[in-house]
């Protein structure tokens, strides 16, 4: 494969140690047929104004990351934005002590487009905006020089803000990118860092805010969602096609020992679901990730929330390996062994075009290291993408290292023995109260 160092690098070092590349993953993706065809549909809809929200369910280590990470490459190759972020015991969707807010910040912090894909891209969002409006200002027979060229500009800036006021909190999200793009062209500094800080939901409390700015409210977490669809309106009002939010771990959610609190956060996600589907918000895609349990689970999962479980149970018709593509969870499986195998080729192929050597394990070696991983005991229930890549990587760098290593005798001497249920999901075991 003629792949860059530096694409092939971040490919081999984020498998070897069991995370997910930002990078190169169209060079791994094998299976997902289905799965990434409604996707694919959901960006359709948010191209056209419409909105989405799905759950991404699938055991650890089966490919959920490395799912939403191939849509996210996907949609910013495709002009639109996205934000990503992990939950965590800090990170929630609401919460006493600011979860939901956290959550949003993070979001925020790694909001991406196409030319910033690593995240900080809020301010370089709103400065092509302002580039795009003064080419066009430029096209329309101004000049840069001429004194009243600003104010052109302005009327352009205002003529977008002016609809977002039509939305709920729209007023004080419009005053801010107004001020942004005065304090922009005046070179101030410090009342253009404090617009930042307000669209990333920084500051504490609305007088704090009021230090910089003329607004009456701040992001808080109570209203952080409602925000996120501001954004999402005002991408596709300054040329993007729509926002694409990602938010992984959320076994976290499930892991909340105290109730009440689990069920506050289901109730955000409740409404946030509800908002969705209803058409209440625009462009605007949501992917959340996590294991079964965090879905199926009736004492502490989305299912025992009744209200989600109504709607997130499957279609009696779902049966017999058929598939709903328009049910709002997206169901991983695990791959067939012949999409395996082609994994295992494309590793191959990718770790000697990085090393620089011919590869020594053909058909036959290969074969033989997926009947190897795929007939020990319990294989079909625990062995995974993620720990199956792993073991290849390495298994390559000991035959990198060694050229008198023998790839058979290697393999014989490593054994898949059977796991008890719960051994890699150590999570269940400890929850299972």
């Amino acid at each position: 494969m003629n792949i860059p160092k530096r694409v092939s690098a971040a490919i081999l070092n984020s498998l070897s140690a069991g995370v997910v590349p930002r990078i190169g993953l169209e060079f791994l993706a094998v299976g997902r047929k289905h799965e990434f065809e409604a996707a694919l549909r959901d960006l359709m809809n948010l191209q056209a104004g419409a909105a989405s929200f799905r759950f991404v369910t699938g055991r650890y280590g089966s490919g959920k990351s490395f799912f939403l990470q191939a849509i996210r490459n996907y949609a910013l190759e495709n002009d639109f934005v996205t934000a990503d972020a992990d939950l965590s015991p800090e990170k929630r969707l609401a919460g006493s002590h600011r979860g939901g807010l956290e959550t949003y910040r993070e979001l925020m912090q790694r909001i991406s487009t196409k030319p910033r894909p690593e995240g900080g891209a809020l301010e370089a969002i709103l400065q092509k905006w302002i580039n795009a409006l003064k080419l066009e200002v430029i096209h329309e027979g101004a000049q840069a020089g001429e004194e009243k060229f600003p104010s052109l500009v302005e009327w352009k800036i205002f003529e977008t803000i002016t609809e977002m006021k039509n939305f709920a909190h729209g007023f004080d999200f419009a005053e801010v990118i107004s001020t942004y793009f005065k304090a922009y062209l005046e070179g101030n500094d410090e009342r253009r860092e404090a617009s930042l800080r307000w669209l990333r939901g920084e500051f504490a409390s609305k007088t704090e805010a009021r230090k910089y700015l003329q607004v009456g409210e701040i992001i808080t977490d109570e209203t952080w969602y409602e925000y996120l669809k501001l954004i999402a309106v005002f991408c596709t009002r300054i040329g993007y096609r729509g926002l694409l939010v990602f938010i992984d771990e959320c076994i976290n959610l499930y892991k909340i020992a105290n109730r009440q609190v689990r069920e506050n956060n289901y109730e955000k996600l409740l409404a946030m679901f509800n908002d969705i589907l209803q058409g209440k918000a625009q462009s605007l895609g949501i992917y959340l990730a996590g294991v079964p349990q965090f879905i199926e689970d009736e004492r502490r999962g989305l299912f025992s929330y009744p209200a989600l479980k109504s709607r997130l149970a499957e279609s009696r018709f779902v049966r017999d390996g058929h598939a709903d593509s328009g049910s709002p969870i997206i169901r991983l499986a695990q791959l067939t062994q012949e999409e395996i195998y082609v994994l295992l080729e494309r590793l191959t192929g990718i770790h000697a075009g990085h090393f620089g050597y011919a590869p020594r394990l053909g058909e036959r070696e290969l074969t033989r290291f997926l009947e190897l991983v795929l007939s020990a005991p319990g294989a079909a229930e625990f062995i995974t993408p993620r720990e199956i890549t792993r073991d290849f990587l390495s298994l390559l760098n000991i035959l990198n290292d060694d050229r008198d290593a023998d790839f058979y005798s290697l393999i014989n001497r490593q054994g898949y023995g059977s796991r008890k249920r719960g051994q890699e999901d150590g999570i269940y075991a400890e929850f299972d109260l």
